[in-house]
């Protein structure tokens, strides 16, 4: 057990539990694109889509509390990591340069980061802790989605998330050992689909049912 809590504790410990909850997010992206874009067929898919989510019970109970812990694990670990790394270097380099692949959205994960956890918070007060006793879910994101002002917001916020995830993903599956010259120009390129993907999926639903009203 000692060896399990040192590994943990390390710095590989500590990338591997980023890398692990973050391909596990952004698996949850995935399968909450596909749910959302039931939105495209009108009130009464998109009602049954959340009928039948919320019809899973305790299920569903346990899956968002696995995320909570997940979240908790990925954003602890990375404030530790980036503390650790600006103790361990705390005069930055004098030319920034963009030599090891650096990319936007690793330059800026930690802000991405914060910001999305700004915005999930957000999302969820809007969306999640809402009464729902007297509408549904239709008219709740269409009476969001109308105003163009939190449309704005929501793509910002999507535009932002790919970003993160445009460098997450393909970082993630290197830590996870996916690390060999001859895969990672591919994984690199699985990378920026997949943030193309989230960033479109997402960002298009807001506009469509803007432009729908």
């Amino acid at each position: 057990m000692n060896w399990l809590v040192n590994t943990l504790a390390s710095s590989i410990g500590k990338k591997l539990m980023m890398a692990v909850t973050g391909l596990f997010f952004c698996s949850f992206l995935s399968i909450h694109l596909a749910g959302n874009l039931s939105l495209l067929g009108g009130r009464e898919m998109f009602n049954s889509y959340a009928e039948h989510l919320h019809a899973m019970g305790v299920v569903l109970t346990v899956a968002e509390w696995g995320m909570l812990l997940f979240a908790m694990v990925h954003i602890i670990t990375g404030m530790t990591l980036l503390v650790q790394n600006r103790m361990a270097r705390p005069v930055r380099y004098r030319v920034n340069r963009r030599a090891g692949g650096r990319t936007p959205g690793s330059a800026t994960m930690p802000y991405t980061g914060v910001l999305m956890l700004c915005f999930v918070v957000f999302h969820l007060l809007n969306f999640h802790f809402v009464d729902k006793s007297e509408t549904t879910i239709f008219d709740i994101v269409s009476a969001a989605f109308g105003n163009p002002n939190y449309v704005v917001l929501y793509v910002i916020a999507i535009v932002v998330t790919a970003v993160h995830v445009s460098h997450g993903f393909w970082s993630a599956i290197q830590t996870v050992g996916a690390n060999h010259p001859k895969y990672m120009p591919a994984i690199r390129g699985l990378s920026i689909l997949f943030a193309l993907t989230v960033g479109i999926g997402f960002g298009m639903l807001p506009i469509y049912v803007f432009m729908a009203l």
